[in-house]
């Protein structure tokens, strides 16, 4: 990359980010161009993964939090807010304030292009993100922007990722020194592990399983496909209207039992990081059965890419996965059912579901071309939280685009 030129010096505060040193590296970077920086650590764990410089640990109780929040931002005069995942009970009241003081909300996480890119947006992701939903507006942005290099590049280290992990929710988990800590995590840290743990010992014989029933299931009928998320995610919680993941399969497995062709057939595809705390396979054929379509119902489990089980079905059904966004890009119909970013008038199917097995058509190729080309230039950087050299990348990417003030446009460097 060119080096940056000089910008007018702004002042970061950092609250949680990804379990790994992105953002004590990404600070660093800043204060090098001449920035202030700030982070607060609610817990221990945030404090581990901190090079300590500038930091207030906040120990007092949820109920006061968005004053002290407040406090900070004004005290220390901050222009620029940085956070993992923008609902978060902390985060959301952390945002909150900053929007009623002009300042600046910056959000990050895993990329909505998977697997080595990271979204950097302005203020949310998802059903909050300020990127356009009309088709003329999409195709205006991509018309400044390249298409996107797809080709996968960065590899992450799973198992210092599972470490990092484990090292920051185990050690947030002691009452001192942050005793009334209120985590976001939906499932406990313990048998979450566990599960996972035993997961990933089985994963081998049940990544067979699922290519082995692909193959087998591919030329008897039509297929589709609903992939499922995990629980604890946001974009579930959040973005709606779903309590879990089995109200989602009563609803899907239900309107595939009124619309699909009786020859059709159903893969669901359990999230590779599912923890295993429910039994899939029990409650799939036990909604199966309730709809009366038990013998059409397939789980695919373990680690089968997904691009195979997109490219074999007729169409993909999610609540608002990632997963989708392969699908548009592989040409394939998509159904949305809670408030993502795709759910845009000639990319997702804007009809009943019901009428999604039989009616709906592929993605506008053209929409397609612009959506990846806008999302990739605006929304993302390209690397990795875990595992060098892709952290170093998505490090220099992060700071460059706070640096110059470019969160949600092209980067000079991509813009035709």
């Amino acid at each position: 990359m060119p080096p940056l030129p000089p910008a007018p010096s702004r002042r970061f505060l950092f609250l949680q980010g990804p379990i790994s040193p992105f953002f004590a590296e990404l600070a660093a970077g800043l204060r090098q161009l001449g920035h202030a920086t700030r982070r607060i650590n609610l817990c221990l764990g945030d404090r581990l993964f901190w090079d300590g410089s500038a930091a207030h640990d906040y120990r007092g109780r949820s109920r006061d939090w968005p004053g002290f929040v407040a406090g900070v931002l004004e005290r220390e005069r901050i222009t620029d807010l940085v956070l993992l995942g923008e609902q978060r009970p902390y985060h959301k009241a952390a945002i909150a304030a900053a929007r009623a003081r002009g300042v600046a909300v910056t959000v990050t996480d895993y990329g909505y292009i998977r697997p080595d890119w990271i979204v950097f947006e302005r203020d949310g992701m998802g059903a909050e993100s300020r990127f356009p939903r009309d088709p003329a507006a999409i195709r205006a942005i991509a018309a400044r922007c390249p298409a996107p290099d797809l080709a996968h590049r960065y590899g992450d280290d799973f198992a210092l990722q599972a470490r990092w992990d484990m090292l920051h929710h185990l050690a947030s988990l002691l009452p001192l020194p942050f005793p009334h800590y209120e985590s976001y995590l939906l499932h406990a840290p313990v048998p979450a592990y566990l599960g996972t743990g035993l997961r990933l010992l089985r994963r081998p014989r049940q990544t067979a399983r699922a290519a082995q029933a692909l193959a087998e299931l591919a030329p008897r009928g039509p297929l589709w496909l609903f992939a499922m998320q995990m629980e604890n995610d946001y974009s579930i919680r959040a973005y709606s209207d779903f309590p879990n993941n089995d109200a989602a399969l009563r609803r899907v497995i239900g309107s595939f039992a009124r619309g699909a062709p009786p020859e059709g057939r159903l893969l669901v595809k359990v999230h590779p990081l599912d923890p295993g705390l429910k039994r899939w396979g029990t409650r799939l054929r036990q909604i199966a059965a309730e709809a009366g379509i038990e013998g059409r119902v397939h789980l695919l489990d373990g680690a089968l890419p997904a691009d195979p089980a997109i490219l074999a079905s007729c169409g993909v059904v999610t609540i608002n996965s990632t997963l989708a966004v392969q699908a548009i890009a592989l040409g394939r119909p998509v159904l949305a059912l809670g408030r993502a970013i795709y759910q845009i008038p000639g990319l997702a199917w804007q009809g009943a579901p019901d009428a999604f097995w039989t009616q709906a058509r592929p993605p506008e190729p053209d929409l397609a071309d612009a959506f990846l080309r806008a999302i990739a230039a605006c929304l993302h950087i390209r690397g990795r939280f875990y595992g060098r050299p892709g952290l170093d990348v998505a490090v220099a990417g992060a700071v460059r685009r706070l640096h110059l003030d470019l969160v949600n446009q092209p980067l000079p460097e991509v813009m035709h």
